[in-house]
């Protein structure tokens, strides 16, 4: 597990823009957090690192959208809406199985469905004004890997005056 603490919008996105080169075919990434916490910043800065130039929204009343474009297709799903039940009827395991990067925003709704390896993402609020606290776990050796290669990137590019 590793915890950031950023202090902008643009910080969000730029790290969103560092895991993406990280990521592979089939990743599932969970974000969780109150409305408003960054999920969907976060998610655009993981567009903009795949390469893929659509503008990203807040999939609340589509539950998916999808974007093309980049080195990997993005699928952002927003499960909120499926609270009391539907989950399994939408064919996720179709998008995580498949041949792009699932970003799921409230996967408690769908926890059945989530693969046994995915990073998941808790955005909370601090004290700070607009500073959010990043809890990044992975679940499975290909996401401890990927944080471990994330936390290297992030700190080379400190060490180097870039952050």
């Amino acid at each position: 597990m590793i915890t950031y603490s950023l202090n902008s919008r643009e910080a969000t996105i730029e790290l969103g823009r560092q895991l993406a080169p990280l990521l592979q075919a089939g990743d599932v990434i969970v974000l969780n957090g109150d409305l408003g916490a960054g999920k969907t910043t976060f998610t655009k800065g993981l567009a903009q690192g795949l390469g893929i130039h659509d503008l990203v929204r807040s999939p609340t009343f589509t539950i998916i959208r999808e974007y093309h474009g980049g080195r990997l297709p993005l699928y952002h799903m927003d499960v909120y809406r499926l609270e009391d039940g539907g989950a399994e009827d939408l064919g996720l395991d179709e998008y995580f199985d498949g041949d792009g990067v699932s970003v799921v925003e409230w996967a408690q709704f769908a926890e059945d469905e989530l693969p046994d390896d995915y990073l998941a993402i808790t955005f909370k609020r601090t004290d700070v004004e607009n500073q959010r606290q990043l809890q990044l776990t992975a679940h499975g050796q290909h996401f401890k890997e990927v944080l471990e290669q994330l936390n290297e990137r992030r700190n080379r590019k400190y060490e180097n005056g870039n952050g």
